[in-house]
């Protein structure tokens, strides 16, 4: 199924992710988070937004006008479809008014041990207001919540104080991530 612009309906499942849809509907009522979240579901609500966790109305174009913002490079809208497709959870806020994702965050793994968080986005316009923690406080406790402890992800140096006090340290014991990286060979 070729989608264009937004999705309209849940994505279908992968073969390897056959709960995803299951998993990322099911909302703990119960935080797993060792400190309470930032900002409440009725909180976020009264000021115009929705807290959604699968990708059900999720418009792409309007997503991926929010990377563009942050500074990420455009992205095909089809690839970002398939991204969608292998994330093991995803939290996003959508500004009522207009129906758009204002803050963006997914995470991948191996849905029992690992898991990394990407595309952490908040639209400039509504920075500063606690949506970046609020997705952030969710993701990790959805990934709590299925016992994966070993979370991690890849941060900009200019915002590593952003993550420090949801739990996020630089380089703990000793551990040195590293990054594959192979230039093409000139001719």
């Amino acid at each position: 199924m070729l989608l264009r612009g937004s999705i309209t309906t849940p994505l279908q499942s992968s073969p390897r992710h056959t709960n995803l849809k299951q998993r990322n509907v099911t909302v703990s009522s119960q935080p797993n988070l060792s400190y309470p979240l930032s900002i409440s579901d009725e909180t976020l609500s009264s000021r115009g937004f929705i807290l959604r966790r699968t990708t059900e109305n999720l418009n792409l174009e309007a997503l991926n006008k929010v990377f563009v913002a942050v500074g990420f490079p455009r992205r095909d809208p089809e690839k970002i479809r398939i991204a969608l497709e292998n994330t093991d959870a995803l939290v996003w806020v959508e500004e009522r008014k207009t129906q758009n994702a204002v803050a963006f965050a997914r995470a991948t793994g191996d849905g029992v041990f690992n898991a990394i968080i990407w595309d952490v986005v908040v639209d400039p316009s509504f920075q500063g207001i606690g949506l970046g923690k609020a997705v952030v406080e969710r993701l990790i406790e959805d990934l709590v919540g299925r016992g994966i402890l070993n979370i991690a992800l890849y941060s900009e140096p200019r915002v590593i104080g952003f993550y420090r006090p949801l739990g996020f340290v630089a380089d703990p014991d000793g551990i040195r991530g590293m990054v594959y990286s192979r230039k093409p060979k000139r001719k």
